[in-house]
């Protein structure tokens, strides 16, 4: 008798060991995913700023390579272009990213010695779907998920690549929200959500020879 209320007291004890670690696991668990989750969220965004600087540095002022001016890289298109490449990978099938939580794209004169932000930038926001300008040179028209925030300070005709080039940022600032209900715990704690913001610097492209 004593034999046997002792294996129950022990059966009852793991009982209430394991309900008690279980919640740690599987919290663990969930962290884990979720992290998972947020790096590829993060890895697209990351793709898009590198993919925006790029077409940003080659484009510069929107004058050609050789002096000439194209109607598809005219001065007023030059942020339009930027912003189709960063949305095209920020959409592109493997994305996982959410357009619609994407709070700004900027597109920035970085400091030359710190690559920090400075007063002049162009901020794009979040459009009625494709509301947003015409993709420049897209034929059926094309129109992006972004718009210009009215008080842009870096105007396109006075980028440079030559002499002391500029150097140009693409920043984009975005919410991500939590996919696994490790979200709705933390809610008691954090709307669930965090702000994720990646930028890439790239120097501008001098003129060809």
């Amino acid at each position: 008798m004593t034999l046997l209320r002792r294996f129950r007291s022990k059966r009852g004890q793991s009982l209430v060991e394991f309900a008690i670690i279980l919640p740690v696991i599987m919290f663990l668990v969930l962290g884990m995913v979720e992290m998972g989750f947020a790096i590829n969220h993060n890895t697209s965004i990351v793709t898009a700023t590198r993919q925006g600087a790029r077409v940003g540095s080659e484009l510069v002022d929107g004058v050609n390579r050789d002096g000439t001016k194209l109607e598809s890289t005219a001065s007023d298109n030059v942020d339009p272009q930027i912003i189709a490449a960063v949305e095209g990978v920020l959409i592109s099938p493997g994305s996982p990213v959410n357009i619609s939580q994407v709070q700004k794209i900027e597109i920035f004169l970085a400091n030359s010695t710190t690559g920090a932000m400075t007063a002049s930038v162009n901020t794009w926001i979040p459009a009625p779907a494709h509301t947003g300008p015409q993709i420049p040179g897209s034929s059926p028209a094309q129109y992006l998920d972004f718009k210009p925030q009215v008080g842009g300070t870096w105007n396109t005709w006075t980028r440079t690549g030559g002499g002391t080039a500029q150097s140009i940022g693409v920043k984009i600032t975005y919410t991500y929200k939590f996919i696994t209900p490790l979200g709705g715990i933390l809610t008691a704690f954090s709307s669930g959500q965090i702000t994720m913001a990646d930028q890439t610097i790239m120097a501008m492209e001098p003129p060809t020879p």
